[in-house]
Order: C-alpha cells, then sequence, then structure tokens
C-alpha cells in the first residue's frame, strides 16, 4: 500500500516552524549574551567606583608637588589646575588686569585694586599697610604669589606666619620641628618673611587636606587646631582633638576654616592664633580682643588703638543657615561631580555662583536664574547697608581728627576713640568675609546696623554725650 504525500502546505508550516525557533533560539543566544556583557559591564563600572584611582606612584607625607599626587588623582589635578581662572561675580573674583612685570614683581597679570574700586578702604586703614595695597581676591593657584608680591610687604615687616594661611606649610613645619608639627609652627612663625618664604615651594596642596596614605580628610593648620581646641574647651569639651574628634562633615568644612579664619599674632613670638575663647560670634571675639589688650595699629587720624578683621569666613558662616542645616563648605565650593563611573569631588575650588546646577540645585529645585536672583538680591542688601556704614565710620574718623587737630585732650577722645575701634572692626568683618554677606544675611546685616549705630554713638560721645553699653553677645549659633 503506497504511501500518501504529505501536503505541500504541511511542508510548508513545518519548515517555518524551523525557522522561527532557529531565529528564536538566535534571539535568545544574543539576548544572552548583551546580557552577560551587560553585567560584565556593571561589575567593571562597581569595581571602579570601588577603587577610584589606580596607584601610580607611592604617596607620603613629605611629598609636597600637586603633580605627583595627580598621577594617583589625575581628575582631581586637573580640576585644581583650574584655579588659575580668573572670572568675575558681581561681588567676587578677579578681573584679570595687566601689568608691567619689573625685577621686584615679576607679575603680568594682577587683581584690580579695591582702593581704587572705594577710597573710603584708604582711609579707615589709615597708618596700616592695607591702606597701601588691597586687591580683588584671586584663585587658590595664586595664594603665595600674591602675597610674596603685595606691596603690603614694603610697609612693613611680615612674619613668617603669614604662610600659614597662603603656602603647603606642613611639611615645612614638621621638618622645622624634626618632625613635631606645632614645635615646627612655633620656630617658623617669628622669622622675618623672606627667610620663610625659603622654606615653602607651592600655595595650597593636596597634602594641606589628605593624609597620603588614606585620603582621608585632616586639619594640618596648628592655628586651627589650638583654635577648635580652644573653642571647644568654652563649651565644655576639654582636650578635643580636631582630627580625632570631628566627624567626616564637619572636616568638610573644617579643611577650608584651616585659613578662612579671623586671626591674630600673638606676642613677641608672632603665635598666629584664633579668637575663638568665647566662641564664634563677632561680639565674643571682639570681647577676647579687649581681655588680651591686642591692637594691629594705631590710626593715623582719630588716633584710636585698631583691630584688622582678616577673612572670616568660617565664623560667618558658622552664624547662617546652610551651617545649622549641615552643609558643608565642601558640598557649595566644591561640589561632587560624575566622570564616568567616578563620583569625586571637584577640586576648580570657586564661587558657586560659577556652577549653580551642581552646587545650589542639588538642594534648591529652581532654575538657576531664579537661584542667582536670589543670592544678588541678598549680596545688594548687605552691600548697600555696608557702604552705609562705611560712610559712618569715616564721618567718625573725620570728627575724630578734627578734635585732635583743635587740641582736645586725649581722656576727652577716649570714648569716642573705643567706638571707632568697634565699629570700624564690624564694618571690617563683613568687608574683609568674602561672600557680600551671603554666608549669614541676617548676621551680615545685624552687625553691619550695630557698626552704624556704634559710630553714632562715637559722633555723640565727641559732643559730650554717655556712650550706650556694648552690644551683648547674641544668643545665635557659635
Amino acid at each position: 500500500m503506497s504511501e500518501t504525500p504529505e501536503p505541500s502546505s504541511a511542508r510548508a508550516g513545518r519548515r517555518r516552524l524551523f525557522l522561527f525557533l532557529g531565529v528564536a533560539g538566535l534571539v535568545g543566544a544574543l539576548a544572552a549574551a548583551g546580557m552577560a556583557l551587560l553585567l560584565v559591564n556593571i561589575t567593571e563600572r562597581k569595581h571602579e567606583g570601588q577603587n577610584p584611582y589606580f596607584r601610580v606612584v607611592e604617596l607620603t607625607d613629605d611629598i609636597v608637588d600637586p603633580a605627583i599626587w595627580g598621577k594617583n588623582f589625575p581628575l582631581q589635578y586637573d580640576a585644581y589646575l583650574r584655579t588659575v581662572d580668573q572670572v568675575r561675580t558681581r561681588y567676587g573674583g578677579s578681573e584679570a588686569v595687566p601689568r608691567t612685570p619689573s625685577k621686584a614683581d615679576p607679575r603680568s597679570v594682577t587683581a584690580q585694586s579695591r582702593l581704587e574700586e572705594d577710597p573710603r578702604l584708604v582711609t579707615i586703614w589709615d597708618g596700616y599697610a592695607f591702606a597701601k595695597d588691597f586687591r580683588e581676591e584671586r584663585g587658590h593657584a595664586y595664594m603665595l604669589e600674591d602675597q610674596v608680591f603685595t606691596e603690603r610687604q614694603q610697609v612693613t615687616k611680615q612674619p613668617g606666619t603669614c604662610l600659614h594661611c597662603h603656602a603647603s606649610v606642613y611639611k615645612a613645619y614638621r621638618d622645622a620641628g624634626n618632625g613635631d608639627l606645632i614645635a615646627g609652627f612655633a620656630k617658623v612663625n617669628p622669622l622675618p618673611y623672606a627667610e620663610a618664604r625659603k622654606l615653602v615651594e607651592h600655595p595650597i596642596t593636596c597634602i594641606d587636606c589628605h593624609d597620603p596614605t588614606t585620603m582621608q580628610l585632616r586639619v594640618t593648620r596648628p592655628g586651627f587646631i589650638e583654635g577648635m581646641r580652644a573653642l571647644r574647651a568654652g563649651q565644655g569639651k576639654p582636650a578635643y582633638d580636631v582630627n580625632r574628634d570631628a566627624t567626616h562633615q564637619e572636616m568638610r568644612s573644617f579643611v577650608c576654616g584651616q585659613c578662612h579664619v579671623e586671626y591674630y599674632f600673638k606676642g613677641a613670638e608672632k603665635r598666629l592664633t584664633y579668637p575663638w575663647h568665647r566662641g564664634l560670634t563677632i561680639e565674643a571675639m571682639y570681647a577676647y580682643y579687649a581681655e588680651v589688650d591686642h591692637a594691629d595699629w594705631t590710626h593715623a587720624r582719630s588716633g584710636a588703638r585698631m583691630l584688622k578683621a582678616q577673612h572670616p569666613e568660617f565664623e560667618m558662616w558658622n552664624q547662617g543657615i546652610h551651617a545649622r542645616s549641615g552643609v558643608a563648605c565642601a558640598d557649595c565650593h566644591m561640589p561632587y561631580m560624575r566622570v564616568g563611573a567616578t563620583k569625586i569631588s571637584d577640586h576648580h575650588v570657586r564661587s558657586p555662583l560659577l556652577n549653580i546646577n551642581r552646587a545650589c540645585q542639588p538642594c534648591h529645585k529652581f532654575g538657576e536664574q531664579e537661584l542667582a536672583a536670589r543670592v544678588h538680591t541678598i549680596q545688594d542688601r548687605t552691600f548697600e547697608l555696608r557702604s552705609r556704614a562705611l560712610d559712618a565710620v569715616t564721618t567718625l574718623i573725620a570728627e575724630l581728627e578734627a578734635a585732635r587737630a583743635a587740641g582736645r585732650p586725649d581722656a576727652e577722645l577716649a570714648a569716642a576713640r573705643e567706638l571707632h575701634r568697634q565699629s570700624q572692626f564690624y564694618v571690617d568683618f563683613v568687608e574683609a568675609e568674602n561672600s557680600m554677606g551671603f554666608h549669614a544675611p541676617g548676621e551680615a546685616l545685624r552687625i553691619l546696623a550695630t557698626a552704624i549705630d556704634l559710630a553714632r554713638q562715637g559722633q555723640l560721645a565727641l559732643r559730650g554725650a554717655t556712650p550706650a553699653p556694648a552690644p551683648a553677645q547674641p544668643s545665635a549659633p557659635q
């Protein structure tokens, strides 16, 4: 019996089934291969994230040159090099001002003069080196050379203490102290500046903020170590060690606060000292200066014993909403960024206004123009009140100068001179603090308003009125 021939439609169906199964198998194989590659890629990226750098060189506490650290950390080093940028914001940063190099000053570019922008600053600092030369701030790349070549060096004999915040001094201190950081600090402070300058080569570098073995943040400035110990002792926490006791988030501000602070040179040994023994408010620091009877110079016109505020960003920030919210300096000035699979802190340290997307918008969900406008509103208001305060202080100076010229005895001028000293320190505190009020808007305005009132009281004292009591220390955060 012969077989019935298979219908052609059945054969065609079977071929389609085999073709479908083949294609499905191929697609499955490709999908499996793709999934495998994806898993391999994910594993590699996780590995990269866990090992953020490839060790090219062995780093030690004796390697200061940031270029060598940069072999292990090229992303951070590339950003660090960009601190040479000169970009001006409304109230900060500097424009590149060309100059003709000379033997005394080889710089071909400087920042614009603040004294030319506002001659009232010459009046308030009359008799002091800052009345000779004071310029807009530039990036970290210039912090050493701008100090070496400022005209203030020609007016006064600056000590080695000045290097504390303008150079990479960690190794220099350790070498001078035979391995003892604090002992070396004490030896370098009283040296003539030109002699101390020979001990350093670089502005701030990696070693100043990072342990070379673990890369953990650390404080290397003895002034801050001692200042924090004095501050915490006043708060009932004796024997405080900032490198042992501070949290990681605190350290992301403390490494900045090593230098961005108010300070003075204590005694004949010129020991750099932060006046934090009573707290971080301006009243607390002024009270400390009064207690130790410190003065930076005697004003040439008023005859008052004066204080020069330095750069108290750390103290002002401590009175503001960002500090109270746990936001660190690095969160805004060195925000995190992603490069490939690696998350790093941006070492191109600069104003958050030049980097709003990463500095501000992670927390503030508004457009860049809106956030910039908010900052400018704060700064515009601070600048206006700062101008009124400068007018008040310079008016008091003029009246004191006239009283001296008229032959009035020192006893009659004592109260007005003390009010000049205090009111000017208050104005200068905001003037020297490089945020134009943004770090603590309410505190900056309070300080300026107090300065205006103190200057007014100084004028009244010259007319025989009894000055009001000194401002009480506020209960604001320390």
